[in-house]
């Protein structure tokens, strides 16, 4: 009755990567807002200037919408 095949499909992680909308590069990991915006860590880093004003959220620049850093 367990299906050791299919528990350990159920286990599995999606390997999945996201495109940075600023260098275009794929990354395992990479801010994202809900509207489909994608930022790399790399690229987050040289923005953040201008998408954060607290270190806490940062501010898409497509839908305006705030996002957490996961910090709090």
């Amino acid at each position: 009755m367990n299906d050791l095949s299919r528990s350990a499909h159920y286990r599995q992680r999606r390997q999945k990567t996201r495109q940075c909308h600023c260098c275009k590069k794929d990354f395992p990991f990479c801010w994202h807002c809900r509207c489909g915006f994608s930022i790399c860590q790399d690229c987050m880093h040289e923005n953040v200037w201008g998408m954060s004003c607290n270190g806490i959220t940062w501010d898409c620049p497509d839908c305006g919408g705030q996002n957490g850093f996961g910090n709090q």
